[in-house]
């Protein structure tokens, strides 16, 4: 005899089951700072990216499955060199960007058995703070507009506090990466993150063409332990430090 599951049933319990995914994860934290918007993952792999370029101004951070996320990155990736290639680069946006992802999100939620276990951020640095736009999507397609911080992943809720409790608009690059990081240990009061344990990035909008940049371990560090109010240093070894260096849009992992 066939076993019927009414559909409200059905959702919930694929929401639950996602939830449950995400959750066993580690937290990925997104947050405003005075030049752009800075991305930090408890991520200790140096293979398996969390926080990824998209396009020029547009970079991808996710939490869950990582095969799951990386097919949806990988379809973003090539969204956006389609468009910039058929119409103009500037029509490239975060905003249609998390469009898409919503649309691909929802119908797997909705017509296969089996949810995706991710979360999502979608992020495009403006010419101002202002103009910053910030993205979330949960495994459903729902998507959400932030503003100034968000946690995903992990004990989002306790991270989310902490960094409720620490932010402020305008930080500094080295005081926002403190910011990050302490609110990432508020999951586990007796673990202390390192710049090894860690994968952090940036949208910077001083820099020309493309934003992104990934910061490298002794970069990390270096920012870590600079005293409140210091300055920051330039990177080291020469060339953009741990800037993606591939073809524009091209995957990174």
């Amino acid at each position: 005899m066939p076993f019927y599951v009414s559909p409200e049933q059905q959702m919930k319990d694929k929401a639950d089951y996602a939830r449950k995914g995400i959750a066993r994860g580690r937290s990925v934290v997104v947050l405003q700072y005075e030049d752009g918007i800075l991305f930090v993952a408890d991520n200790p792999s140096r293979a398996l990216h969390k926080i990824s370029e998209i396009y020029d101004r547009i970079a991808f951070a996710a939490v869950g499955k990582y095969n799951e996320f990386e097919n949806l990155r990988l379809g973003g990736v090539r969204y956006a060199d389609v468009n910039g290639y058929q119409y103009d680069r500037r029509d490239v946006t975060a905003r249609g960007l998390a469009n898409v992802y919503a649309q691909s999100l929802g119908t797997i939620f909705t017509e296969t058995n089996k949810p995706y276990e991710v979360e999502l951020v979608v992020a495009e640095v403006g010419e101002s703070p202002d103009l910053d736009q910030i993205y979330r999507l949960t495994f459903d397609g729902s998507v959400a507009d932030e503003h100034g911080y968000l946690a995903m992943g992990g004990q989002a809720d306790a991270v989310a506090q902490a960094l409720k409790e620490r932010f402020r608009e305008g930080l500094p690059l080295a005081e926002a990466l403190r910011v990050a990081v302490r609110s990432l240990e508020a999951q586990d009061s007796e673990r202390r993150l390192e710049a090894r344990s860690l994968e952090v990035a940036v949208l910077d909008r001083n820099r020309e063409h493309r934003l992104f940049r990934r910061l490298a371990e002794a970069r990390v560090s270096s920012l870590l332990s600079e005293e409140p109010g210091g300055a920051a240093s330039e990177d080291e070894g020469g060339g953009p430090e741990g800037s993606d260096v591939s073809g524009e849009g091209s995957p990174e992992s």
